[in-house]
């Protein structure tokens, strides 16, 4: 059965994965991309008061935020308590998966070899998120595993930017998982938002292309 968030992921296209060294500047990451189009979101629970942060955000109902990184079951229950809609763990967590949908979120596994999607299916996933997709073999990588799970919702992340994103779309993700190409800490940190939302625009519109 597919999850009723699955195709507004799908419509985003492109999720910016917010992995940086505080809250303030997470903030600020989301509050530009926003500016440039975006309203789907993962907050990493690297980034300090992560979840507090998740809480902030998802109080605007015109987002739609989720977890990054997500180590094990306590933590996919404070973030889904703070109001994440999906969870994103980079390995097979049968336990994240399983308190993500007592939620009713989504719940996104990662994985990289057949028999790892295969894993990751079994445990729960309503997603399988392919990390690391670029040294992994990148589009190619999607297709072959696309060949083998048709019906399968793939969210390549890993060194995927505005470039390459269109030729993962075309190998058959799903949707994107786009961090550092798109969520720069140098340009966040020195204000340059004209630039950060250069990018993102630059990511959406190539998908739009």
């Amino acid at each position: 059965m597919t999850h009723a968030l699955l195709p507004v992921l799908r419509q985003a296209r492109i999720i910016p994965v917010v992995r940086t060294s505080s809250a303030a500047l997470a903030a600020r990451a989301v509050e530009w991309l926003r500016g440039a189009g975006m309203t789907v979101f993962e907050i990493t629970m690297t980034v300090p008061d992560a979840t507090a942060l998740i809480r902030d955000l998802s109080s605007d109902p015109a987002l739609l935020v989720g977890a990054g990184t997500v180590p094990d079951r306590a933590t996919a229950e404070a973030c889904l308590a703070a109001g994440a809609r999906f969870l994103v763990a980079p390995w097979v967590d049968a336990e994240v998966a399983d308190a993500a949908h007592a939620a009713e979120a989504i719940a996104m596994l990662g994985a990289l070899t057949p028999t790892e999607v295969r894993a990751a299916l079994a445990a729960g996933a309503d997603v399988v998120k392919i990390f690391p997709a670029n040294s992994a073999g990148g589009p190619a990588h999607i297709k072959a595993l696309r060949s083998v799970f048709p019906q399968v919702a793939f969210c390549p992340t890993g060194g995927v930017d505005a470039r390459t994103a269109p030729d993962y779309m075309a190998a058959g993700a799903a949707f994107v998982g786009m961090g550092g190409r798109l969520v720069d800490e140098a340009l966040l940190a020195r204000g340059d938002r004209a630039a950060v939302e250069a990018a993102a625009r630059d990511a959406l519109g190539q998908q739009q292309a």
